[in-house]
């Protein structure tokens, strides 16, 4: 019952794929030509499991984060999620803060 509750409100809120998204096949072209890989979610679901090579910055300490980490502006990113929900956001600061090829995965995990 709750897997059908849960596929309503996918339906409901489902998106298309925009020019920003992509799916697990670029992702690990990308991965493997030196992006870097950003899991949008808390460090306890990071915790739980993440992509293999990604770094675990939360949706809400991206801006804080990055001015330390000191990223190119220039490089590759991706960011993902659960659900593409958060990362899309990221996506958003991301760019605001001036990023110029970020990317994400259509659908986060659920998707994969």
């Amino acid at each position: 019952m709750l897997k059908n509750i849960v596929n309503m409100i996918r339906i409901k809120f489902y998106r298309n794929m925009e020019s920003y998204d992509i799916n697990l096949k670029e992702l690990k072209n990308m991965q493997k030509a030196g992006a870097e890989i950003i899991d949008v979610r808390s460090r306890a679901e990071f915790n739980e499991g993440h992509l293999d090579g990604a770094i675990n910055i939360p949706e809400y300490e991206l801006k804080s984060s990055f001015k330390k980490l000191n990223i190119d502006r220039d490089k590759v990113i991706v960011v993902y999620c659960i659900s593409g929900y958060r990362s899309k956001r990221a996506y958003m600061k991301l760019k605001k803060m001036g990023y110029n090829n970020v990317y994400n995965l259509y659908g986060g995990l659920d998707e994969y």
